[in-house]
């Protein structure tokens, strides 16, 4: 399994929670219609003004092939021009991972 792992922050003209409601509201909508994928979380930070990223997202895809092909396909070019639209693209770091679960209890 692939994982596109981002840390994202928000543009200036967003507060933090203004951040969370779009991205976890609105762009979800459309980011969870990207093809091939296979498990999207979002997760936002507790205290927002102690760490320096509004969110981490995690993409969960196939393989690397699955990965470029969704981003390629016209939901992805949706995907990337609403983000633009909130999120500084060029602020934080993105991960391209190959995950290696060691636990997981949330699943029985």
């Amino acid at each position: 399994m692939i994982k596109m792992v981002d840390f994202l922050v928000r543009t200036d003209e967003y507060s933090h929670e203004e951040f969370a409601e779009r991205w976890q509201g609105e762009h979800a909508a459309i980011a969870k219609d990207l093809p091939g994928l296979r498990k999207y979380t979002t997760s936002v930070p507790t205290n927002p003004n102690a760490v320096e990223y509004d969110g981490v997202l995690e993409l969960y895809f196939d393989d690397m092939t699955a990965l470029n092909q969704a981003f390629e396909s016209e939901v992805g070019q949706k995907v990337q021009a609403d983000a633009a639209e909130f999120i500084d693209l060029e602020a934080g770091p993105t991960l391209v991972v190959d995950e290696t679960v060691q636990l997981d209890e949330t699943h029985d």
